[in-house]
């Protein structure tokens, strides 16, 4: 393909990728008076324009159900998914690593689940807690600055519970609990399981020109008015509005560029509309693709200096590739049975959750996880209520003992089984931390390309049993909450041959590690500000440079990071550094 070198005078920065650290670090940097030009390898994407939040699933034949391009549902306001067409990945034999890639501006911020936590003193230290892993170079003490600027630019609920390992912010009044919340926290409280407000990036008083929520309960979908954060929103357009920012859409970014001294001056992309290849250039290349793009992009620049990949003396880029474990159970609760109609008002979420609590306990597994509660009567779509057909077992008949199980029977009987049964599910959702370990990684096939001539992403990742140990312990506790309510499981507990249940490594979608942080050129892949080693100009702002990743959910923290990060930026280049 013909290369194009774009005629405007070189930017400032280049940042690849528009999501949490993409749009914190064009944020930042275009208000400090940078001018930034951003490639986005999707098209651009308004909320009003393109979201669906106010749309009946009854008016679609699907009903809301998902598709390849949305597996999360047909209204759901990201473009892309595990599996993209044209844009193919590998995995070694064994591996069974789920890549989710969103193509848009903004990116996966537009349908995450806005479950903001902070990192705690003890996430940082791993390894001087129990000898697993590497110790973070930067401790909570030098993110929490960052951590408080992000709660009031962006806007977090929640309650200040002064629990352990979990800080809190600087929050705005969380949403009462809801019903079947409010059940599950009695149980907890039986069992001596603690349960604390939810801390979720949803507005519940109006924040910096942005509204409260109006408890819609469609945050995956995008949202209107603003009211939850996705960086499309929220951190783009102040970033346009200072004149400051050009965005490139449908740039998939191939290659770093570098001049004789090693150091990055621009980025070779295809025009994905055009097929064409084309150039950027910029005295600085901030990466925030995701971490997987991140290093595919570094693994697929090379030269005869850097044979391995740029930024890759180490040999580290790709490895210590992370993702949350997960595992889910969900009860059956009587005392939910034919409940009033009520409106359970609230925010596309949970208004609680449970911390992890176990840190005196003497466990078979070193890291901890916390539960995320689900159920209620939500809008009605594709599959909703559990599968009456499943339940409906579970109610009595005229004569008061136990009717048989249907198959979802239709006309009066099924009206009433949904009256009787709808709402009577509560889930609990496991999330927690995996090891950071040097034989989980990616690397680059140059044997297979994507639809553009990219070397496409191979990928050898496989739990441990430290991870399925924490699985199964998490299936005790959420059956456990469940017969504390009063209810049973809908199914038995999965065994060991099927991992207690655990998720696919990668299909939480919480991906970090590749291009490690460290103070050591020699361990790591960037210094403690997030900048490459061996490239000066060269930043990361993803969840990359994560040395762990605990069980709390990451986007808080590529936030706090990327501001940071832009933060030394601003001061390198007015020290002439940069």
């Amino acid at each position: 393909m013909p290369q194009v070198l774009d005629r405007a005078p070189a930017y400032d920065v280049c940042i690849i990728g528009s999501g949490a650290g993409g749009g914190m670090a064009a944020y930042v940097l275009t208000q400090a008076g940078a001018n930034v030009v951003m490639l986005e390898a999707g098209p651009m994407w308004d909320v009003a324009r393109d979201g669906a939040m106010f749309s009946w699933n009854y008016e679609s034949p699907r009903r809301g159900a998902s598709t390849v391009e949305r597996p999360f549902g047909e209204f759901d306001a990201c473009y892309g998914g595990w599996e993209i067409p044209g844009e193919p990945y590998l995995k070694d034999e064994g591996t069974d690593w789920m890549w989710f890639r969103a193509r848009m501006l903004g990116g996966r911020t537009n349908h995450w689940g806005r479950i903001s936590l902070r990192f705690g003193p003890d996430d940082f230290k791993g390894k001087s807690r129990d000898g697993y892993g590497d110790d973070w170079p930067i401790g909570y003490e030098d993110l929490a600055p960052y951590y408080d600027k992000v709660d009031r630019l962006i806007g977090v609920f929640g309650s200040k519970d002064n629990f352990y390992n979990e800080p809190d912010g600087i929050f705005l009044p969380p949403p009462k609990p809801r019903c079947y919340e409010l059940l599950v926290a009695k149980a907890c409280e039986k069992l001596g399981i603690p349960v604390l407000a939810s801390r979720l990036s949803i507005l519940t008083r109006p924040l910096n020109g942005r509204p409260a929520c109006h408890y819609c309960s469609q945050c995956n979908r995008g949202c209107t008015v603003r009211a939850n954060f996705a960086s499309s929103y929220v951190l783009i357009p102040p970033a346009l509005e200072t004149g400051r920012l050009t965005i490139i859409p449908n740039a998939m970014a191939r290659e770093i560029l570098v001049d004789e001294n090693l150091r990055a001056r621009g980025v070779s992309y295809i025009d994905k509309e055009t097929m064409q290849e084309r150039q950027v250039r910029a005295r600085i290349v901030v990466l925030g693709a995701s971490a997987c793009e991140t290093a595919r992009l570094l693994l697929n620049s090379r030269g005869p200096r850097y044979e391995n990949g740029l930024a890759n003396s180490s040999g580290l880029v790709g490895r210590y590739l992370m993702d949350s474990t997960g595992t889910s159970v969900a009860g059956f609760i009587p005392a939910l049975v034919k409940n009033l109609p009520h409106n359970e008002d609230g925010v596309g979420g949970m208004h609680i959750y449970i911390p992890w609590w176990a840190y005196n306990q003497k466990l078979d597994f070193p890291r901890g996880y916390h539960l995320e509660v689900w159920g209620g009567r939500r809008m009605p779509g594709y599959g909703f209520g559990a599968g009456i057909h499943r339940l409906n077992g579970r109610l009595p008949g005229p004569d008061g003992r136990p009717r048989p199980k249907g198959g979802g029977g239709y006309g009066l009987q099924l009206k009433e089984d949904y009256r009787q049964l709808y709402g009577a599910i509560v889930g609990f959702s496991g999330r927690g931390e995996m090891i950071a370990r040097y034989e989980n990684y990616c690397t680059v096939d140059p044997n297979v390309v994507d639809r553009y001539g990219i070397p496409v992403l191979r990928f050898h990742v496989k739990w441990s049993d430290e991870e399925i140990r924490q699985a199964r312990h998490m299936q005790e506790t959420g059956r456990e909450i469940i017969r504390a309510m009063g209810g049973e499981p809908l199914d038995e507990m999965p065994g060991p041959e099927r991992g207690y249940g655990i998720t696919k490594p990668g299909e939480i979608i919480h991906e970090a590690g590749t291009t490690r942080m460290g103070r050591d050129p020699k361990t790591s892949v960037l210094n403690p500000f997030c900048q490459a080693h061996d490239v000066p100009n060269l930043f990361v702002v993803d969840a990359g440079p994560f040395v762990s990743m605990p069980h709390k959910n990451p986007t808080w923290t590529i936030l706090a990071l990327a501001w940071r990060t832009a933060d030394y930026i601003v001061e390198q280049r007015k020290q002439g550094n940069l």
